[in-house]
């Protein structure tokens, strides 16, 4: 089984899979982290990258300034479609050779922040969101990034809201409050993926 995890910035979907994966001895592929080693020099989404825009997002060296590339696109709608759209296809490829290499895990965890944006939905057997209030998401942001909260409001602003993705999803794990909670509706969801419960409810 192949369990894709989604949710939005800062709603805390990083901690969730790390315990998840934890907890159920499973292997956990984060996109995430996929794309950022594709955006390295000379790795496929920088040649893309550097193909659409020569050296508008690039350091002196070559590589991508990153703080300045995440906040253009948090800022501008038009230019993160042609992101995405760019960077998309490699990040996919890469993720699926990593799935390739765990095939015969019973279950594999598969962290993917912009599943429903992108449309990876078939890719994955069933999709956890891990939901936070927005205030919550915005107190972690400015907290965790250190970021002005002009750019807090951008950076949600620039994702599907995270009450649409709950609503698609087969599994919801609410991490707005006390993290003592979300731990022990990990560990339910997990009892339940191991076959051990018989709870069928989607929200934990």
């Amino acid at each position: 089984m192949i369990l894709g995890i989604t949710g939005g910035i800062g709603s805390g979907k990083s901690s969730v899979s790390r315990l998840l994966a934890a907890y159920c001895l499973a292997p956990l592929i984060d996109v995430d982290r996929c794309c950022r080693n594709l955006l390295e020099k000379g790795q496929p989404g920088w040649q893309a990258l550097h193909a659409a825009f020569g050296t508008t997002y690039e350091l002196p060296d070559g590589s991508v300034n990153r703080p300045v590339f995440r906040e253009a696109l948090f800022a501008d709608a038009a230019l993160r479609h042609q992101v995405d759209a760019l960077l998309h296809p490699p990040a996919l490829a890469r993720m699926q050779q990593e799935l390739a290499t765990v095939r015969d895990a019973p279950l594999v965890l598969v962290e993917i922040p912009l599943l429903y944006e992108a449309g990876w939905q078939a890719h994955v057997d069933a999709v956890l969101v891990v939901y936070a209030r927005r205030a919550a998401q915005f107190c972690r942001i400015l907290r965790r990034d250190g970021v002005s909260r002009r750019q807090a409001r951008q950076a949600l602003a620039a994702q599907m809201p995270l009450a649409e993705k709950a609503a698609l999803a087969d599994y919801v794990i609410d991490n707005s409050a006390d993290w003592t909670l979300t731990r022990q509706a990990v560990v339910l969801l997990g009892e339940n993926l191991l076959g051990k419960e018989k709870v069928l409810d989607r929200a934990w």
